[in-house]
């Protein structure tokens, strides 16, 4: 594991890369947290945190990846941007699984949790990102 560090791009940011293993999941969460904290965001640190929990763990499920890293940017004033980024180029795909099914629901409540989500692939993998959007302050 590596210390998060501010990324370099335009946006604020922290990035982390982690072992692709269960363990992940709650590292992630923690880093979310800081970031939103940080930022003085916190209101969306839960959905935030459920958010990357759900994507490493798709990452984990469906990838063959040894790492993984995840991207916590702050784009605009209004809105934060979660990331993961895996070395798999297949696409996430929301399943809508039925009332028994165990499992499937992932995508399901990142697309609930969240203002908006989706993907960019590159040669090299993909990023799956999801946005939370500040509540309107008065």
């Amino acid at each position: 594991m590596t210390a998060a560090r501010p990324s370099v791009t335009d946006a604020p940011g922290y990035t982390e890369t982690f072992v692709c293993e269960p363990e992940s999941a709650r590292r992630a969460r923690l880093l979310v947290s800081a970031a939103l904290n940080t930022w003085e965001t916190g209101e969306l640190a839960e959905a935030g945190a459920q958010i990357v929990a759900e994507l490493i763990n798709n990452t984990i499920e469906h990838t063959r990846c040894r790492s993984v890293r995840v991207l916590v940017t702050h784009p605009t004033e209004a809105s934060v941007r979660i990331g993961v980024v895996d070395t798999c180029r297949d696409v996430p795909e929301m399943d809508r699984p039925d009332e028994d099914s165990e499992g499937g629901r992932g995508l399901v409540l990142v697309d609930a949790l969240s203002s908006r989500w989706g993907y960019h692939r590159h040669r090299w993998g993909k990023v799956v990102w999801a946005e939370l959007e500040m509540p309107v302050r008065q």
